[in-house]
């Protein structure tokens, strides 16, 4: 049985991804429809541009075509996110593990909806200083959220903070109750 602060938790977490798979889609639409076949809209000149690109593969052109692949680990990665969602407890100390979770989630969705719709994801944003590869929303929640989610694994979750994914802690639960 669920609390009802569980339940609440778990409506805002689907509510929170459904609201960032909306906002990456819309930005890609217009990505779509303002600069394909365009050239590339200068932001910061030398810096940072918007520029349309039909990414067939994974980050710097790995893994060409690989549709099926790509849709398969994403909804093994949105299962596994679900999954630990469900199983996370209520306490105030994983309210940002909440946040960073549902980002990627809502960051593989967001591309997994690309590779179904029209065989791509659309990516736009262009860091030209760099050379970095071409990336799109769904790609930044993903990166931002799992280069803080390994910031708090190392210097604020403790390997005990992650025993509710065990077996072995739901019999220990069961028992306490």
């Amino acid at each position: 049985m669920l609390s009802k602060k569980k339940k609440i938790f778990l409506i805002s977490d689907l509510i929170g991804i459904i609201v960032l798979i909306i906002l990456d889609q819309v930005t890609k639409y217009i990505a779509v429809n303002k600069l394909m076949g365009n050239s590339a809209y200068v932001i910061i000149p030398g810096v940072l541009e918007l520029d349309f690109l039909q990414n067939r593969g994974a980050a710097f052109g790995i893994l060409q075509d690989q549709k099926v692949f790509f849709v398969l680990i994403a909804v093994m990665i949105i299962l596994v996110i679900a999954y630990v969602l469900f199983r996370m407890p209520d306490d105030k100390k994983y309210n940002i593990m909440h946040v960073l979770l549902v980002m990627i989630a809502a960051g593989a969705a967001g591309n997994m909806i690309d590779r179904i719709k029209q065989d791509y994801v659309v990516d736009f944003v262009s860091f030209v200083l760099i050379n970095f590869p071409i990336f799109n929303v769904a790609d930044i929640y993903v990166t931002v959220s799992t280069v803080l989610f390994i910031i708090l694994f190392l210097f604020y979750y403790k390997e005990k903070d992650f025993d509710f994914l065990t077996f072995k802690q739901q019999k220990k639960y069961r028992e306490i109750k």
